[in-house]
């Protein structure tokens, strides 16, 4: 959505700036953080040019689940599919449901405001049942950055056919690894978040997007909490 590229330039700028200003440091020892400060900048551009595609990613989740990232443009919407729930963000709605057992039940509540992005709390859930979606992840990188002790070091790999920029976290925080395809796309991510083991990888990639991804379970129960039009 249109501020999230915004958001996440601001992001970056201010991880350079607070990396770049404080103390006197060695020269070993500004390297490490020019290089950390630039990792993330080069991350979190690749995310802020995803929030602009027409993509649908598949995951594989742990004990043979999955979960589904997709995206579409003209209008901006977004769905994001993990076992048990669902969230979808459109200029309609911001609806969250839950599938895991008998019937399915949604909420609707009101949508981000326009060329608002969702904030990262609406993720709390996905992040619970396993699903991180990019502005978590970029949450993570950014804290890793700033943590003077923490060892990032970058490698390469392939998920779903597509090359992606890994990273490795070594912090007191807890370790984690994060991958991010060319276009932007989470690859995978391995590690702990809130406490909890989270394991995700990308296993299929599709730059096209069926529009009943966007629509509210069949013959789910609707509870409206939307405010009533003036």
């Amino acid at each position: 959505m249109p501020a999230a590229s915004t958001t996440l330039r601001m992001l970056a700028v201010s991880v350079i700036a607070s990396l770049t200003v404080t103390g006197c440091q060695t020269l070993d020892d500004a390297g490490r953080t020019i290089g950390r400060a630039d990792l993330v900048n080069d991350l979190a551009a690749r995310l802020d040019r995803a929030l602009e595609l027409t993509y649908s990613a598949d995951y594989q989740l742990p004990g043979g689940q999955t979960a589904t990232i997709a995206q579409a443009q003209d209008p901006a919407r977004s769905a994001y599919t993990w076992p048990g729930g669902k969230l979808t963000v459109t200029p309609e709605a911001t609806t969250r449901c839950e599938t895991g057992a008998g019937r399915a039940t949604c909420t609707l509540e009101a949508p981000p405001a326009p060329n608002a992005k969702p904030t990262v709390t609406m993720f709390t859930e996905a992040k619970q049942r396993g699903l991180l979606t990019p502005p978590v992840v970029v949450g993570l990188l950014t804290t890793a950055a700033l943590d003077p002790d923490a060892v990032i070091e970058q490698s390469d790999t392939t998920l779903a056919g597509h090359h992606a920029t890994c990273v490795d976290v070594a912090q007191s925080a807890g370790d984690f690894t994060a991958c991010v395809t060319t276009d932007g796309v989470l690859g995978s991510f391995t590690g702990r978040v809130d406490g909890r083991q989270v394991e995700l990888a990308l296993s299929r990639y599709r730059e096209a997007v069926d529009g009943a991804v966007f629509d509210l379970p069949p013959d789910a129960g609707v509870v409206d909490r939307r405010p009533a039009s003036s």
